[in-house]
């Protein structure tokens, strides 16, 4: 049993695999018997305190902007380390996938607000479709082994990097509530102990940590969401400490792994559980779903691969060495699977929702768009790559 997980966790398509497992087990504990106790658990209220300073939340809340942060340090410092030295490093690399994300992002926000525009109460899920799953989309690709071509694969992971850009930006103009002045004063002084850390190029990471943990809790408290103090830590991180070691290294290849197995299954488990007792084929069919679902299955791949193959007609870009239309339309249709990012833009986008049904269908049609997209993706994607001979 010990060596069959060693060599499970040792799969490039584990983390997809893993977070598959936690959503249809979250799917199944909210539409049995035991829902009660599922909803219960991530109801829990946990508070800490410090002398007049509390922060209570429940369980749920935890998941979605405490773990989440942590979650997004490691994009903050997976962008730095790909703007520095990997594939966002030069213009000549970034622009393929960079002009492919913006049209992932345009396109499906259209057919979303193109879908819902009889119903304004649902204007602001507009973002919800925007998003990629990286851990799933390269889970699935990973499916595949070695018969996908590497270019590919960083073509992928270069577009979801900046897709994740793209979703910290909208959360930050779109879903910041009333700013706190004071929070956000405390804010600037941790920002700006981080970033006395970085210019001195402190290698050690525990100033890191407690400049952090304070951003992290004034952000929070601010109004503008706790997952943005993430990334700017992420970014703080220095590349090359004054020993000429690299703490950004070190410390993503020991977050990778609690994040891809801990942090994205635990979202999975807390927010993909949709009870489906009092939902029937009409509401499925109706504007919000069906907005978030098309907007996945058919504007992620519309915009993805549009702006892809507009870019190399016109000259702007080039297809990655060893790559073609064909592979690309595949990534794209992959790049659908929306699943973590389009939940948590969902919870941001129907915050306080008081018609639960709005956060049912919402997550029923990101369930419903990045399933098939997944399904669809894979197929593509090995009718049109080859296996590898040896």
């Amino acid at each position: 049993m010990l060596q069959f997980l060693q060599r499970f966790f040792k799969l490039e398509s584990a983390p997809g695999i893993l977070l598959f497992i936690f959503a249809v087990l979250a799917m199944m504990l909210a539409n049995s018997p035991l829902k009660s106790h599922y909803f219960d658990f991530l109801d829990i209220p946990i508070a800490i305190r410090v002398s007049s300073f509390e922060i209570n939340k429940t369980l749920i809340h935890w998941v979605n902007d405490g773990f989440m942060a942590v979650f997004f340090v490691l994009v903050g410092m997976e962008v730095k380390r790909e703007m520095a030295e990997g594939s966002l490093a030069s213009y000549r690399q970034a622009i393929f996938p960079a002009l492919a994300a913006v049209g992932g992002m345009i396109v499906p926000a259209l057919i979303y607000a193109f879908i819902t525009r009889s119903h304004a109460e649902l204007a602001n899920g507009w973002a919800i479709p925007m998003a990629t799953d990286i851990a799933f989309a390269l889970g699935i690709v990973g499916l595949l082994g070695s018969r996908v071509p590497l270019p590919l694969k960083v073509f992928l992971l270069a577009l979801a990097i900046i897709d994740d850009l793209g979703a910290i930006v909208v959360i930050a103009l779109f879903y910041s509530e009333e700013l706190s002045m004071p929070a956000l004063t405390v804010a600037v002084f941790a920002i700006a102990g981080l970033l006395t850390l970085n210019r001195l190029r402190m290698g050690h990471l525990c100033g890191y940590l407690l400049f952090g943990t304070i951003l992290w809790a004034s952000v929070l408290k601010s109004g503008v969401h706790a997952t943005l103090a993430g990334v700017i830590i992420g970014f703080c991180i220095p590349l090359k400490d004054r020993e000429g070691n690299s703490p950004l290294h070190i410390f993503e290849h020991a977050m990778a792994p609690w994040c891809s197995f801990f942090i994205l299954p635990l979202f999975a488990f807390a927010n993909a559980g949709v009870f489906l007792g009092s939902v029937d084929c009409s509401l499925v069919l109706s504007a919000l779903p069906m907005g978030i679902a098309l907007g996945l299955l058919i504007g992620k791949p519309l915009g993805v691969f549009g702006f892809s193959f507009l870019a190399v007609k016109s000259g702007l870009a080039k297809l990655p060495e060893g790559t073609n239309f064909k592979q690309i339309f595949a990534i794209a249709v992959l790049c659908g699977i929306g699943f973590t990012m389009s939940m948590f833009l969902a919870s941001l986008a129907f915050e306080g929702e008081s018609d639960s049904a709005v956060n049912t269908l919402s997550r029923l049609g990101i369930l419903l768009g990045s399933s098939v997209s997944a399904i669809i993706g894979y197929l593509i994607l090995k009718a049109v790559t080859q296996p590898v001979k040896n």
